[in-house]
């Protein structure tokens, strides 16, 4: 448990950072949403802009100069979430890239990334997925080699998003093949490490302002001490992350499903038919009751995994996949409901709901698909 004094400042802090990622959405993001999802490029103006207002540090131990709280973190996530899903991913992916670091890094890697992450000095990804590698993590083919004090990477990863713009990647590689899972080892690359490339660029359905890239490494030769914890230690590793991740996917979700949410009511109270506002036909209040009750049942899960998180609690894998697959979920029922409500106009790009509509469908698949969640879930009740 937190120190009273201590609940009073987190608290003062939440007020005073959502009071302004809150006028950052309304001023700076949302009036680019559009145009992000449109011109499918990377809003670096929306990244320093999160930079200059220590953003990216919430989530990070006060030691490193960050705020040391994942519940004000998935709340800044879900309030840029609401206007646009590519500009919070950018925050969710810094806290992603960085975790495995803050897990498993020795004193001497802490110093030298964490205080730069925190304040996007450093921008970070996490590559763990492979052309036959997704939910089955463990099947990977991505190789490293211990060759005198350096390690010497050979592999393929895929859907790796923002790489394009990160300066350190989080790399998981086999060093021992015949281990399975217990092979598999961490390593932070520099996106500039010689035989680092830059492969294919994903065009996808949403999320367009956020790059997804294959990388390919090919003899990337890296410092044998940017290991991560010990060799065969990665999966473990890559699994601890993901446990405290998915709440930061979880707020993305959530934060779309309530700006459609939104964007669906004042509509309905503006927009007359049958001579009557929308809002007034009962059969549309329903609807609009039930997108409610899915948003606020989802909010009080996320909030409670990321309490979890602040305590170090030992079920959060428990939580992080609940919290997951019901924001997940009420993202895409929730903005499909709002193009539903809309009519023809929410099928339009002059609306936003349409966006909402695609953004939301990747909470459904990245970070461990909605079925595995149910895996974790089931595994966490009944044992393996």
């Amino acid at each position: 448990m937190l120190a009273p004094e201590r609940n009073a400042e987190l608290l003062e802090a939440e007020q005073l950072i959502l009071d302004t990622v809150r006028k950052l959405v309304r001023d700076k993001v949302a009036p680019r949403a559009a145009e992000i999802d449109a011109k499918g490029e990377y809003p670096k103006d929306i990244r320093d802009l999160f930079a200059q207002n220590d953003l990216f540090g919430v989530p990070f131990p006060e030691e490193y100069g960050g705020l040391g709280s994942f519940l004000i973190y998935v709340k800044v996530v879900e309030e840029v979430a609401k206007a646009c899903a590519s500009s919070a991913l950018i925050i969710a992916v810094q806290e992603l890239g960085a975790l495995p670091i803050m897990i498993a890094g020795t004193d001497a890697q802490k110093k030298k990334y964490l205080p730069k992450m925190a304040t996007g000095e450093l921008m970070t990804s996490y590559a763990l997925t492979e052309p036959t590698s997704g939910s089955d993590a463990a099947n990977m083919r991505t190789t490293a080699v211990r060759d005198g004090d350096s390690y010497v990477l050979n592999g393929t990863k895929v859907f790796i998003t923002n790489v394009a713009v990160a300066d350190v990647c989080i790399v998981f590689a086999m060093t021992n093949k015949e281990l399975g899972p217990k092979g598999v080892s961490a390593f932070i690359c520099h996106t500039d490490d010689p035989g680092f490339k830059l492969g294919k660029v994903e065009h996808k359905m949403g999320i367009k302002g956020s790059p997804t890239n294959e990388v390919v490494l090919d003899n990337c030769r890296i410092p044998a001490d940017r290991l991560l914890g010990s060799e065969g230690e990665g999966f473990k590793i890559a699994m601890k992350t993901l446990d405290k991740s998915r709440p930061g996917v979880a707020a993305q979700g959530l934060g779309i499903a309530q700006g459609a949410l939104d964007f669906a009511a004042a509509y309905l109270k503006d927009r007359v038919a049958f001579g009557k506002p929308l809002s007034k036909q009962q059969g549309l209040q329903w609807m609009v009751a039930d997108m409610d009750l899915d948003v606020q049942s989802a909010r009080l899960l996320l909030y409670e995994a990321a309490r979890k998180c602040d305590e170090g609690a030992d079920d959060v894998t428990y939580w992080g996949a609940l919290c997951k697959l019901k924001c997940g979920d009420v993202a895409m029922k929730v903005s499909t409901d709002a193009v539903q409500l809309l009519g023809g106009y929410g099928y339009m790009t002059e609306y936003p709901v349409e966006r909402m509509m695609r953004d939301a469908k990747i909470t459904q698949i990245y970070e461990g698909t909605q079925q595995i969640q149910r895996i974790v879930i089931a595994r966490q009740i009944l044992g393996k």
